[in-house]
């Protein structure tokens, strides 16, 4: 049986916890609590990551992966750019009209994560179900992807409710979260699966 700390995966710890660590004394030293509470929740992704570690064999790839998508989270709330988080930097002016606008940094990492969370989630159902069709290897992990995303955006939620002066933004950043959240999702796993076919052809 693989050892559940490999140096790999140890790697991956470290590097972790250490980003985790010096955001949480910079959240602090600026009274910044919304993202205390982000690194809570991301604290019970991770122990939920580690405890299902044996069952789910992410390979170091996905978890460097994950953890790349908590540190572009945590930069998105933690450096400022021109006044505002870099949550909120336009990196191209699609559409530009308040809180609808596109596309913004905080849009691509939505994307990314769930689309890193969508690839995962594929990897284990390949792995455990070997013999599903094409339709639910595609269907599967992107809308268990798209199920964590509602959680996310419930957890922003809560911090509008029990925080004042969050960054959240209003209907249409919710939506837009949404959006992105799905098409990370889906374009991940058709990505993997064109991948697959190729492999095999």
């Amino acid at each position: 049986m693989t050892p559940l700390l490999t140096r790999g995966r140890m790697y991956v710890a470290v590097f972790t916890t250490l980003y985790l660590v010096g955001f949480s004394v910079w959240f602090l030293s600026n009274g910044n609590y919304e993202f205390i509470g982000y690194i809570a929740t991301m604290l019970v992704f991770i122990g939920v990551i580690v405890g299902t570690l044996r069952t789910s064999q992410l390979s170091d790839r996905m978890l460097w992966l994950l953890s790349l998508w908590g540190l572009l989270h945590m930069l998105g709330g933690g450096l400022r750019i021109d006044g505002h988080v870099l949550y909120a930097q336009i990196l191209y002016p699609f559409h530009v009209d308040g809180d609808f606008t596109y596309l913004k940094y905080d849009q691509v990492v939505h994307a990314f994560g769930f689309g890193v969370a969508a690839a995962a989630i594929h990897g284990i159902v390949a792995r455990m179900a070997p013999t599903m069709r094409t339709f639910g290897r595609i269907m599967l992990p992107a809308l268990a992807s798209m199920g964590l995303s509602v959680v996310n955006e419930l957890i922003e939620f809560t911090a509008v409710i029990l925080l004042p002066n969050t960054w959240v933004g209003g209907y249409y950043n919710l939506s837009l979260d949404l959006v992105s959240n799905t098409v990370g999702a889906f374009a991940a796993v058709l990505i993997l699966e064109l991948w697959r076919l190729k492999k095999r052809g």
